[in-house]
């Protein structure tokens, strides 16, 4: 139980780790990675649900889709070129090395999953990490940020589920403040 405990703590690193593409946009303080992570699994699992697929697996993919930046930091797009994008199945295997044998296998299972990208859950997992990031661009564009246009962009561009795109159309003709009950 200790080891579960440790990993407990390097998880909490994530709630410190801020999203550092964001910097390059001019947003002063942008959102943790922790806090990018919570809506990703409740859009997966919102996702999944409307699409037919199991929406809690979806949102226990996306759970786990960036725990690996414990390890590496948040690294921007920026880096192509420069450094060699980290494997992610191999970072979770060292983070896991010392869990037991179930909790191992749940977290490198479900990273897997989403880095094979072929199930259902796992579409849709990565559509919603690219939909929040677009919900975040729009709402950085609401409150003045200018620059966040290649970050919608890009997010529009590597959907790849139907639904996804259709959200991301429908978010776009909106408010981020347009959700406030009337």
């Amino acid at each position: 139980m200790e080891a579960l405990a440790r990993f407990g703590f390097e998880l909490g690193v994530l709630k410190r780790i801020r999203r550092a593409g964001w910097w390059q946009a001019g947003v002063r303080d942008p959102e943790s990675v922790a806090e990018h992570t919570m809506r990703v699994a409740q859009l997966a699992g919102l996702l999944a649900a409307e699409g037919g697929a199991d929406p809690a697996k979806a949102a226990y993919l996306a759970l786990w889709h960036d725990t690996q930046e414990t390890r590496t930091g948040d690294l921007p797009h920026t880096i192509k070129g420069f450094v060699e994008k980290p494997d992610p199945r191999a970072i979770t295997a060292a983070q896991t090395s010392s869990l037991p044998d179930a909790a191992r296998d749940s977290v490198r299972d479900a990273v897997d999953e989403y880095e094979s990208a072929e199930s259902p859950e796992a579409l849709y997992a990565r559509d919603a990490d690219k939909l929040e990031m677009l919900l975040q661009a729009v709402e950085y564009r609401d409150v003045g940020v200018r620059n966040v246009d290649e970050w919608i962009a890009s997010a529009t561009k590597s959907l790849q589920t139907d639904l996804a795109r259709r959200v991301a159309e429908a978010a776009l003709t909106l408010s981020s403040l347009s959700w406030r009950v009337r």
